[in-house]
């Protein structure tokens, strides 16, 4: 039959389209559910269209600051992760040194272990310190686990670099730097922003480790949590609405781009 033999030659097109419609149907109710006025406090059954979340967006108290904070911490994490992940990446693929395996291999354990035995773990750290617990121990511990993340992706790119463009600016007198900002950083951006992004989304998204070692810091995702024991505002689906709708630009952006530099390549 016809229609049978156009499902097997789009096959694994319809199953990218229904994979894809299946992570994006969470997003969607969340965003339908941003123009509802719910009667009580519990914003899980649809009762009438309306704007009033979208046009006061911190009518909750607490949310707007609690939603500053993670950003704040996500943005140093980012930084902090992706300055010192960059430079492990380097270190573990470029150069040579006792240990580069079992370090290499160590690299990976934040990853695979469970975020609960990671944040208990950070915990009695910080407690035998005497470190007070609060907006300092939380970005550590962000760091310490988007780290492994932005090694892995940053790896990837650097071991797919050849070497002989490098030294090809070599040969025509430019000196480490030169190269480095020049040559080798452009060849590794992707990588590094693909590991910085990574890193951003964990950290702002993050509520076990942060939970464990946050004290009397409410992050937005610890908001959320504490508004859902009680009620859920209309205005935590206007915040994820525009995160996603600000993600799915970024990608866009990011694309149309990378679209452009293949174009110019070819001409």
């Amino acid at each position: 039959m016809p229609v049978l033999r156009w499902i097997r030659r789009n096959l694994v097109v319809i199953a990218g389209l229904l994979t894809l419609a299946y992570m994006i149907l969470p997003n969607i109710v969340v965003m339908v559910f941003s123009f509802n006025k719910p009667k009580g406090r519990f914003n899980y059954e649809w009762q009438r269209f309306s704007l009033d979340a979208w046009k006061d967006p911190c009518g909750v108290a607490d949310m707007c600051g609690s939603l500053s904070l993670s950003l704040q911490i996500a943005f140093w994490a980012t930084l902090g992760a992706t300055a010192l992940g960059t430079a492990v990446a380097f270190a573990l693929v470029r150069y040579r040194f006792r240990a580069r395996g079992a370090i290499s291999s160590l690299i990976f354990l934040p990853m695979a272990m469970p975020e609960v035995v990671m944040a208990a773990s950070l915990l009695t750290l910080f407690l035998n310190m005497g470190a007070q617990l609060g907006f300092w121990t939380v970005l550590i511990a962000h760091i310490m686990f988007c780290l492994s993340f932005v090694v892995t992706a940053v790896k990837a790119r650097v071991m797919s670099m050849d070497p002989r463009l490098e030294e090809a600016a070599r040969d025509l007198y430019a000196g480490p730097v030169q190269t480095f900002v020049r040559v080798t950083l452009p060849i590794a951006a992707p990588g590094i922003a693909a590991g910085a992004l990574l890193a951003f989304a964990l950290s702002f998204d993050d509520f076990i480790i942060t939970n464990f070692n946050a004290g009397s810091t409410v992050t937005f995702p610890m908001f959320v949590w504490g508004s859902a024991q009680r009620g859920t505002p209309v205005q935590i689906n206007v915040i994820g609405t525009a995160m996603f709708i600000i993600a799915v630009l970024m990608v866009l952006v990011g694309q149309l781009i990378a679209n452009r530099r293949k174009s110019t390549a070819r001409t």
